[in-house]
């Protein structure tokens, strides 16, 4: 299994034209470069949702298979309905509406708006484990100081290039829409799977029902009493992968 820094993230360079492209592409050369094999498995979670559906959308004939782990949603997917964007959207705390509407129509505005004092910026940038769910805040509480190590590693360059490039790229105008996809495997050589939990209080799962219904050739796993961190459970890593090599 392989890992990588998206760009401006650790030590990988940043990108300021990013794009769900560009990451797909990205991903196609590190495999390339490390001799993976014509195809290979993508695996993405959070905001790396936006690299594994540009996968599919971008490079689907070098795909063994992909996983999306609670994949960010952008509320502004053409193909999204009004009702069931709004439904998700209102279910984040005001900060972080604010935050999202900022990424989409002022994106050059997103670096002061989520460093400024006078108001609260992005929970999640300002790393406030308030608006987490139960589970999500009994699994960092359980995991404690172990990852306290690679915290400042991974933003060495600063927030804008990493986690504000993510929420303009992820909450963006987009090339494509997910809901437009079609199966990549129709001979099931290989499949896609999305796992969500019931209990994710950044990434709704309302919204993640939705596409599972309209992408009927998607395999849904929700998780009951799961967060966005349900994967950092004892086990749960290993499901994912093995539900992923067994399809």
């Amino acid at each position: 299994m392989v890992s990588f820094d998206k760009p401006g993230y650790g030590e990988s360079d940043p990108d300021p034209i990013r794009t769900p492209k560009s990451l797909a592409l990205d991903i196609e050369e590190l495999a390339d470069q490390l001799s993976l094999g014509s195809k290979f498995y993508v695996i993405g979670k959070s905001m790396g949702g936006q690299a594994a559906w540009g996968c599919l959308k971008y490079t689907p004939h070098r795909l063994a298979g992909v996983t999306l782990v609670a994949p960010v949603v952008n509320y502004y997917w053409r193909n999204l309905p009004l009702n069931i964007s709004t439904e998700g959207f209102n279910l984040q705390q005001k900060r972080d509406q604010w935050a999202v509407r900022v990424a989409h129509y002022a994106p050059w505005l997103i670096y002061w708006w989520n460093t400024q004092n006078w108001f609260p910026g992005s929970s999640v940038v300002n790393r406030d484990g308030g608006v987490l769910s139960q589970p999500d805040k009994d699994i960092i509480l359980k995991l404690g100081s172990s990852r306290k190590p690679h915290l400042a590693e991974v933003r060495q360059q600063g927030i804008h290039e990493s986690i504000n490039r993510d929420m303009i790229v992820g909450f963006g105008n987009w090339e494509f829409d997910p809901l437009e996809l079609e199966n990549p495997f129709l001979n099931r050589e290989g499949s896609v799977h999305l796992w969500q939990g019931d209990e994710d209080m950044l990434v709704p799962v309302t919204l993640q029902r939705y596409i599972a219904d309209k992408l009927p050739w998607l395999h849904y796993h929700e998780v009951a009493g799961g967060g966005h961190f349900f994967p950092l459970a004892k086990g749960v890593v290993d499901e994912i992968v093995k539900t992923a090599l067994n399809h």
